[in-house]
């Protein structure tokens, strides 16, 4: 994993429920994003929230703009129903000034029907994505993330 950012400032980080920084109590924005895609990866949804700031704002892929942490959470478990994620080849890169952007390859399946999407069969996949971060006050205030639909409605047979 290539991460890059020795000119990024400190964040300090106080984490809610009990849940530390592996890095310490101040990390970078950098880190601060590879942390979240490190709970992505082990499915610990709230400790990956509580990485958020409360008025979070999330731009979905081709969709909406969806505010709030709460709202982020119920995406989460949406996901989790319907698709086995895994990111894999993750680089993340910042300005130091608390934008993030992050490019990796997403490997899944597809478990059950996401509405408006084809008929889930188990289908497996692999696509690159990124996704670019607004970060303040040690909080994730903006993940907008981005991958080829078209490539993956190919994939899962569309």
């Amino acid at each position: 994993m290539f991460v890059s950012g020795s000119r990024c400032r400190p964040r300090r980080l106080a984490l809610p429920g009990g849940h530390r920084a592996q890095y310490g109590s101040a990390v970078t924005d950098i880190e601060l994003v590879t942390r979240y895609y490190d709970l992505f990866n082990r499915g610990d949804w709230d400790a990956m929230c509580a990485l958020l700031a409360d008025d979070v704002a999330h731009d979905l892929n081709q969709g909406e703009r969806q505010v709030g942490a709460k709202v982020f959470r119920a995406f989460l478990d949406r996901m989790a129903r319907s698709y086995r994620e895994q990111l894999r080849d993750i680089a993340v890169m910042g300005d130091g000034r608390g934008r993030v952007g992050a490019e990796y390859v997403v490997e899944g399946e597809y478990l059950a029907t996401d509405e408006g999407l084809p008929p889930a069969t188990g289908q497996r996949y692999s696509l690159p994505g990124g996704a670019f971060f607004e970060v303040r006050d040690g909080r994730i205030h903006r993940v907008t993330n981005y991958y080829n639909l078209t490539a993956w409605l190919r994939q899962v047979g569309a």
